[in-house]
């Protein structure tokens, strides 16, 4: 069975859930949408998962629409979480994991989603984080993704403004500044999958089979850590991909993709573009 690149990076987002876990999703985030239904549809059916933009609560969608708060989103739900009832429930502990992406993010897992260049003087004035400044500092853990790494303008030193709160900023450590959530837990990106390490930064543990270290290390600029166990990330099964695209017929996924990075596909152990 042939896939491609979207396809196989929606499931490995979809594998840092785990199960029984309180999931939730930012505004306008098509792969970590498809991921979190994804994943309650094969290894974490008892999770509960909480849509972005009507906190509805365990939908069944017929599809995932283009935007996050179509009425399509609420179908089925167990029910819809008021606004401050959601954030109230991140701030007692209660929600185990949340999805957080950016134009930027820095080795500690700090994501930028608000200015580009300086805030008084902007080369790019981004929409802002919502709430997600708040949830970052008190949710459980954070799986955070990009799939712009190539462009050598995601993975940078520094944010050039703190959004959504990593690991460590300059002012201080989460445990410095009092903040309860366990931070990033995972990164991924369209070249591989990293985890943090004992000091909170960024570390290379995987990598997709048609791309190379030194594709990482030129698209990371800052200095990359490497795991000693660098490994292939994980093939999807084919329960997998028949579960992405039955939930994502329209593909919106693919949205997030560069037209480049969609011509990527794979057939494991049939093609000679793909090392699987």
């Amino acid at each position: 069975m042939s896939f491609s690149i979207d396809e196989w990076f929606v499931v490995t987002l979809a594998r840092t859930i785990r199960d029984r876990e309180v999931v939730f999703h930012g505004f306008g985030s098509p792969c970590a949408q498809v991921a979190m239904h994804l994943a309650r549809r094969t290894h974490a059916r008892d999770m509960l998962l909480v849509e972005g933009a009507t906190y509805a609560v365990n939908p069944d969608p017929p599809f995932i629409p283009p935007t996050g708060n179509d009425l399509s989103l609420q179908q089925g739900a167990a029910y819809r979480m008021r606004f401050e009832e959601f954030f109230d429930a991140a701030v007692r502990g209660d929600v185990d994991r949340m999805f957080l992406s950016g134009v930027q993010l820095d080795p500690y897992g700090n994501t930028n989603v608000t200015v580009v260049g300086p805030l008084e003087r902007p080369k790019v004035k981004i929409g802002g984080g919502g709430g997600g400044c708040n949830l970052a500092a008190t949710v459980g853990h954070l799986t955070l993704w990009t799939t712009r790494h190539r462009s050598g303008r995601a993975l940078v030193p520094r944010c050039d403004f703190i959004t959504d709160m990593g690991h460590r900023t300059p002012e201080g450590t989460r445990a410095e500044l009092g903040f309860t959530g366990g931070g990033p837990q995972w990164l991924v990106t369209e070249l591989g999958v990293f985890d943090f390490d004992e000091d909170g930064h960024a570390r290379l543990r995987q990598l997709f089979p048609d791309v190379s270290l030194r594709d990482v290390e030129a698209a990371t600029t800052f200095p990359l850590r490497v795991a000693p166990d660098l490994r292939p990330v994980a093939l999807p099964s084919a329960a997998e991909l028949a579960a992405v695209r039955s939930i994502d017929p329209l593909g919106v996924r693919r949205s997030e993709f560069s037209p480049e990075e969609l011509r990527r596909s794979f057939t494991p152990g049939g093609s000679a573009g793909c090392g699987c």
